[in-house]
């Protein structure tokens, strides 16, 4: 299934914010856009729905869509922007291509701590993989993750070597809505020198999640190390709908 409509062109805009093509800071209006992108009004209101979740534009009543100046100020390399929390669509650094190559996938029966992760029962089957994830040949971050195969069945290792989130929203029309994240900072390992080329000095962020999907079933629970330069995260909170 291709991607979203929505989805493409709410990166076209990301990205014509970012080239400073829109003038006095002002998006056009919604009709003027869904003409110019050849789509519907929903498709184009639906990418402007999630470009101001994100926090990139703010809606003035009665005077349009606006960019919001603070984005361009504080543009991080962890930006979630409310296809899915991936991330494959949430770590975007202009210019570089992002790789995935898959170090490491088999079946193992969850441990104690797994199993309560996932809500699933101690010693019910689970998928163990780890990847190394790269910029333009940079390794930048290691990902060890694990699912409950009763959730994907089928999974192949050919899947985990792209976007996971993106084969299930694109494939089973399944969308990971919520995360918890534990963000620190530590020493990094000897795997993590060899694996992304740091110097023993060196540390490393670490993200500890666990992902849901719409009707708060756990997905996956994951362990990601990231490399010191990358470890830029900011955030958006908005309380109101």
């Amino acid at each position: 299934m291709a991607n979203y409509v929505y989805r493409t062109i709410m990166q076209d805009i990301k990205q014509n914010i970012l080239n400073n093509k829109y003038d006095g800071m002002r998006i056009p209006d919604e009709r003027s856009l869904a003409e110019h992108y050849g789509v519907s009004r929903s498709s184009m209101k639906r990418a402007l729905e999630l470009l101001a979740q994100q926090g990139i534009v703010f809606k003035k009543r009665g005077s349009g869509t606006f960019i919001n100046p603070l984005y361009l100020k504080n543009q991080a390399m962890f930006s979630y922007d409310g296809s899915n929390l991936g991330i494959t669509d949430s770590f975007k650094v202009p210019g570089k291509k992002q790789q995935i190559k898959l170090l490491d996938f088999h079946v193992i029966n969850a441990t104690k701590e797994i199993a309560e992760d996932l809500f699933i029962n101690e010693n019910d089957f689970v998928y163990e993989f780890k990847r190394l994830r790269l910029l333009d040949e940079q390794p930048f971050l290691i990902e060890t993750g694990y699912l409950p195969i009763k959730i994907m069945p089928e999974l192949k290792p050919e899947t985990l070597q792209k976007s996971l989130f993106n084969y299930l929203q694109d494939e089973q029309n399944k969308t990971v809505t919520k995360a918890f994240l534990n963000i620190t900072v530590e020493p990094s390992s000897e795997i993590d020198q060899k694996q992304m080329h740091l110097k023993a000095t060196e540390p490393v962020g670490v993200m500890e999640g666990i992902f849901f999907l719409v009707v708060c079933t756990p997905f996956e629970v994951s362990n990601m190390r990231v490399h010191y330069h990358y470890m830029n995260f900011n955030t958006f909170v908005n309380l109101g709908k």
